[in-house]
């Protein structure tokens, strides 16, 4: 049975498993220690407004409903992080993605950790 994730502590701990990029969405996956099969689902605010926010993450809970059942990591938390254009992607051509993005996680493959970005008005090597 899933179940969804809803404490922040649980999406904090998923951003140090597994990360799989894709063109509408990045795939997080981290063993949770036997708490079955879980999901959660994160779109900001840089994404559009409230109306294409929830748009998207009415996608992308059917896309894991449909999903994860049968190609999910078991006792495994599974995040979807929503990406600039996923809205307007084929439903047909996330799905075959995300179904990469699981058979990578299930391999033990994660894309490679990009760096740190300085945060906006942070004190430093601008330009002068």
């Amino acid at each position: 049975m899933l179940r969804t994730l809803t404490k922040r502590s649980d999406f904090l701990q998923a951003n140090k498993g597994l990360r799989n990029a894709r063109a509408g969405f990045v795939l997080l996956t981290r063993p949770n220690g036997g708490e079955g099969l879980r999901f959660g689902i994160t779109v900001t605010k840089k994404i559009g407004n409230a109306v294409v926010r929830n748009r998207m993450k009415r996608r992308f809970r059917e896309l894991l409903r449909a999903k994860l059942a049968e190609h999910g990591l078991p006792d495994h938390d599974h995040v979807l992080i929503g990406r600039a254009g996923g809205v307007e992607r084929d439903f047909h051509t996330m799905s075959s993605e995300l179904d990469k993005a699981l058979d990578r996680a299930r391999e033990g493959k994660s894309d490679p950790a990009r760096g740190r970005r300085p945060r906006r008005g942070s004190k430093g090597g601008g330009p002068k």
